[in-house]
């Protein structure tokens, strides 16, 4: 049997008005903590759903959230829209995910069908440098990991310690060529990365620049393929790498072996995102974690202000820390060799 009961049936059991009930619903005080736990404990009781439509007329809110992301096959952009999920789930919001596939045509498609469908709040992955329809946002927006121009709140990972780290680990291992191989389209994350790793190699007294960085699109074919033409160009001049993403640490180190040398034996590999094959593909594979929890919680957090209108952020530059997941591409060996000729 049904027991559901409509918002005037649960008003008449509480004994109080339906403008009541609506403001316990959406935690808009001027009610005692008395009716407040009967309210709720009615509402658990015959499993009153409020009406969303009728709800949005009122409020003018879709209880809607977009979601803008690069690439949704990314296993680092997966975790946080599943963070993301959970979230705004218990806000009773629900997520519009939308994949712009690293292309700033879809992407401004995307954003034109999240605005017509007059989503509350957006959070947004971008996969261009410089936002230019930002006449489209008279909603709230966050944007998450990459920093484009003009983004004003950002909630992103430490990359300059990342990528610190990454190179200060190789170079306590006894690496004194460490190569820098990152994304060509040098988006904000990727050269935060390079500052970090040239700062712990300045600290080092070790050489960077020059033909030790190199570049290529960031996945796993792209980077065993440029890593094959360095080697076969070049020879192993370097003794270390420390990649901008684990798949392209995988194709480094696949090319590596494919090329007769071993890895950690003769080249150290550091990647970064802390990817599930990170850790299972063998060796498994020294990398820099980021928090995708906390990336999400906090950028949710910083949305949910702005559509509250609980006044403005203090903090509209949010930086999670990341850390070093130490494994076995970077082991100890005491074989490390290089050609010195480039």
């Amino acid at each position: 049997m049904d027991r559901r009961l409509s918002i005037n049936q649960i008003a008449e059991l509480a004994g109080c008005s339906v403008a009541t009930i609506s403001r316990v619903i959406n935690n808009r005080g001027g009610y005692s903590k008395e009716t407040q736990e009967k309210v709720e404990r009615l509402i658990q009781e015959y499993n009153y759903l409020p009406n969303a439509n009728a709800s949005g007329l009122r409020t003018k809110r879709s209880h809607s959230i977009g979601v803008m992301v690069p690439d949704i096959t990314n296993e680092f952009f997966a975790k946080i829209i599943r963070e993301l999920d959970l979230f705004f789930l218990k806000h009773n919001y629900v997520l519009l995910i939308c994949d712009s596939n690293e292309d700033s045509r879809l992407e401004n498609m995307h954003l034109d069908n999240l605005i017509k469908k007059n989503v509350d709040g957006i959070i947004y992955i971008s996969g261009q440098d410089e936002i230019k329809n930002m006449g489209h946002f008279t909603i709230p927006v966050v944007y998450v990991d990459r920093s484009p121009e003009n983004a004003e709140v950002v909630i992103h990972s430490d990359n300059v310690q990342g990528g610190y780290l990454a190179a200060k680990e190789l170079a306590s291992k006894g690496c004194k060529r460490i190569l820098f191989f990152g994304d060509l389209r040098y988006r904000s994350p990727v050269r935060r990365r390079r500052e970090g790793y040239r700062k712990a190699l300045e600290e080092a007294g070790l050489p960077y620049g020059g033909d030790l960085e190199i570049c290529t699109y960031p996945d796993y074919e792209s980077a065993k393929k440029k890593m094959a033409e360095v080697l076969r160009e070049k020879g192993c001049y370097f003794d270390g790498v420390f990649t901008t993403n684990d798949m392209m640490a995988l194709g480094t180190i696949h090319a590596l072996e494919d090329n007769g040398y071993k890895v950690p034996d003769h080249v150290k590999v550091v990647g970064f995102d802390n990817i599930s094959m990170s850790e299972f593909c063998n060796p498994p594979i020294t990398t820099i974690a980021q928090d995708t929890k906390g990336l999400a919680v906090k950028s949710g957090e910083a949305l949910m202000k702005m559509i509250q209108n609980k006044g403005r952020l203090k903090k509209k530059k949010i930086i999670i820390p990341v850390s070093l997941k130490e494994r076995k591409s970077t082991a100890e060996t005491g074989v490390l060799t290089y050609s010195s000729e480039s």
